[in-house]
């Protein structure tokens, strides 16, 4: 008798269709386990999506739709356009996700990097983003680099 109460119903007299609201085995934006354990993730890739609002809030500060809110889809463009130039600038060398956080009139962009090339040619990089992205975007544009030896050393855990 309980698994009649537990499983989803078709309504009589109306247009046949299911109620989904006790299937909580949902998949979305969880990574799929290796079969050896030796797929890595990073700290932001790590986290369930259920705990997005707690843990990976600081990832995404944006506040310049907080008067207006006249350009919400122009910032998910830039934001895009963003990530896009950075790992084909950058190509092979950001070891981490690129967080994007927008302060009113700057926009100051973070990343973990591979220290794979000499500081001249970083320091060379960071000149030519920062340029090029304030010349497209119209704002100050702000780069806040780690680095780190290898990929290796920003794995938080393996699954």
């Amino acid at each position: 008798m309980m698994l009649f109460n537990t499983l989803p119903r078709f309504l009589p007299g109306r247009s046949n269709y299911l109620v989904l609201s006790r299937c909580k085995h949902v998949q979305a934006a969880r990574y799929k386990r290796s079969i050896k354990g030796n797929k890595p993730l990073t700290y932001e890739m790590a986290g369930p999506p259920h705990t997005i609002a707690h843990i990976k809030g600081w990832n995404s500060w944006n506040t310049c739709n907080m008067l207006d809110g006249l350009r919400p889809a122009e910032t998910a463009i830039d934001d895009e356009f963003i990530r896009r130039f950075m790992t084909g600038t950058w190509h092979d060398l950001i070891a981490s996700e690129i967080i994007i956080k927008r302060q009113h009139n700057i926009i100051r962009i973070a990343a973990i990097t591979v220290q794979k090339i000499s500081v001249t040619k970083m320091y060379f990089l960071i000149g030519y983003t920062e340029e090029l992205l304030s010349y497209w975007l119209q704002c100050p544009i702000k780069l806040e680099l780690q680095t780190v030896e290898d990929r290796t050393a920003v794995v938080f855990k393996y699954i």
